[in-house]
């Protein structure tokens, strides 16, 4: 298997982490808003859709902000 150079590390956790928190937390948030009924996973789609094209972005700018601060937090040594 191919793998991807370290150069693009950022833009690949970004990728795999805004698609799994987006598809979780729309799940969740659309179970709490319309239940589990007719329809469930036509919107829980359309809602992971729209929250991983907001996500995406917005965790490749912040990710690195994040991981700078708990550098700064968090014993190293």
């Amino acid at each position: 298997m191919a793998r991807i150079k370290r150069r693009y590390y950022t833009l690949v956790f970004a990728l795999f982490m805004s698609l799994f928190m987006s598809t979780m937390m729309s799940g969740v948030i659309t179970i709490i808003n319309t239940g589990v009924t007719e329809g469930f996973f036509s919107r829980w789609l359309h809602a992971g859709l729209v929250a991983w094209v907001v996500a995406f972005p917005l965790i490749s700018i912040i990710a690195p902000v994040a991981h700078w601060i708990a550098h700064k937090l968090v014993e190293t040594e």
